[in-house]
């Protein structure tokens, strides 16, 4: 009776904006020499055949005078990560080695000398796929250690599996400051690169500032050219609250797949498209991620906001409300996490020297079609508005002094479960009888719709956070109230 043809599979897996998981299966068959791959494989993924059989005859492996078939299953998903090298290459050389790698996942591409190297989509796949224990290539390995309850064993070379000995990676300490709330530490860096010192005056403008940072309130200044509004929202990054360890690993996912070094620094994201950004950079194509998406955790700013393309703008409206983006696409749909604190700085004109001493260009037809740019529901989803005007105003505020309020504010904030404008719709806030009547005779007054009153509330939480206040009263839902765009 014929022997039948052995097959070893490894467990790997691909990113294509979301994790799949891919069983490779090689097996060894009577036939001429060659070397086949079969399942959907792109040419990136085709040409490893040359690298793994570099690889391996660099380290003095023998391949058999058979036919090599590989298959990545499932055979109906495209492939194009070369992060597939390794499992290929070790299901070849595993082939009659009694090794059980069921448990691991597997994942590196191969140099021709047999090095292990890494891909910006291993972070990614890791931290996604629930594997417990992981083979990857040495160089990231001890940062993937820092993702808890996995095993990671990190290899530099594809000499080291001849004697097959794993090694686990030991996990460093973060060495960033942190507060601890519910035996949970949240990290953060209070290196002020940028400092609102350098903001001299604008004391309106900062103190919004710090009630977006606070709560993650969405924000948008208007003001003429040069009156500090960019400036403003560059140093907005550098106070917001700290990072739990789960946030932290986000964002070195969405910097890995950024093709950023993971450093694990607790800095979130600032991404700062620019206005002529097409529609898939914004919001992600086929084959990428977005700014919304790169944006997570962080800062999205769109400067110079009417100039954005309208359908941008108009799109924007259901992850600003939703926290997420679905991308939808012949053979698959894509979510991505947009929890991001939306910033946006516009001209009061197309000159922009309406609100300045320089004498405005513009007449009251073209003030009108730029501002129409932005649309009411777009504007209903911003939280804080304020027009800036120039001013002579000599007084400092720096960072420093206001992250040491966010940080009170943040304290508050978690205790309750939730940042202020992430509470859930039904939220039940502790508000005095004479704000709640203000609040009652605004709606009357401006016909405000339920999103409108609700972000107000939460904009008047963080204030009673930030001025210590046991619930909201007259004064924050007063303050409140005057960062509405009339």
């Amino acid at each position: 009776m014929e022997e039948k043809t052995k097959t070893k599979k490894i467990n790997s897996a691909i990113f294509n904006g979301d994790i799949k998981l891919v069983e490779v299966e090689t097996t060894f068959i009577k036939a001429l020499p060659g070397f086949s791959i079969v399942g959907l494989a792109s040419s990136a993924v085709q040409e490893s055949k040359e690298r793994i059989k570099a690889a391996l005859l660099n380290n003095d492996y023998e391949f058999p005078p058979l036919k090599i078939i590989t298959n990545l299953s499932p055979a109906n998903l495209p492939k194009k990560s070369t992060s597939l090298d390794l499992p290929i290459a070790l299901s070849i050389l595993f082939q009659n080695r009694d090794i059980d790698l069921s448990e691991y996942l597997v994942l590196g591409e191969l140099g021709l000398d047999g090095s292990i190297k890494e891909t910006n989509d291993i972070f990614a796949i890791v931290l996604g796929s629930g594997y417990k224990k992981v083979i990857v290539p040495k160089s990231i390995a001890s940062k993937i250690a820092q993702i808890p309850d996995i095993e990671v064993y990190g290899f530099s070379n594809i000499s080291e599996f001849f004697d097959f000995k794993p090694k686990k990676e030991r996990i460093k300490k973060l060495n960033y400051k942190f507060i601890e709330i519910d035996n949970k530490k949240y990290f953060y860096n209070d290196n002020f690169k940028l400092d609102f010192k350098d903001v001299k005056g604008q004391v309106i403008a900062k103190r919004i500032a710090l009630i977006s940072a606070a709560g993650f309130h969405n924000i948008l200044l208007e003001g003429s050219a040069g009156v500090g509004k960019s400036m403003i929202i560059n140093r907005l990054r550098y106070i917001l609250p700290p990072v739990s360890l789960e946030e932290l690993l986000e964002i070195e996912k969405q910097n890995s797949l950024d093709n950023k070094e993971i450093t694990f620094n607790p800095q979130r994201p600032f991404r700062y498209p620019h206005h002529s950004s097409s529609k898939p950079a914004i919001f992600g194509g086929r084959n990428s991620i977005g700014e919304i998406a790169l944006a997570n955790n962080g800062i999205l700013f769109f400067d110079e906001l009417p100039q954005f393309k309208k359908d941008i703008l108009e799109d924007l409206r259901l992850p600003l409300q939703e926290n997420k983006l679905l991308i939808s696409r012949v053979d698959s749909k894509i979510e991505y996490k947009t929890n991001i604190l939306f910033a946006a700085a516009m001209n009061p004109c197309p000159c922009g020297n309406l609100l300045s001493n320089k004498e405005c260009r513009c007449s009251e037809i073209e003030i009108k079609r730029y501002k129409n740019r932005i649309s009411e529901p777009l504007i209903e989803r911003i939280d804080l508005y304020y027009q800036m005007t120039e001013d002579n105003d000599d007084s400092v505020l720096s960072s420093k002094e206001m992250f040491n309020k966010v940080l009170i504010a943040f304290e508050k904030q978690l205790k309750r479960g939730y940042l202020n404008s992430r509470v859930p719709e039904n939220w039940e806030f502790d508000i005095e009888n004479d704000a709640k009547e203000i609040l009652e005779k605004a709606v009357n007054n401006f016909n405000l719709s339920k999103r409108s009153e609700f972000k107000i509330l939460k904009v008047a939480q963080t204030i009673a956070d930030l001025e210590n206040y046991d619930k909201i009263n007259k004064k924050a839902i007063l303050e409140a109230l005057s960062y509405r765009r009339r």
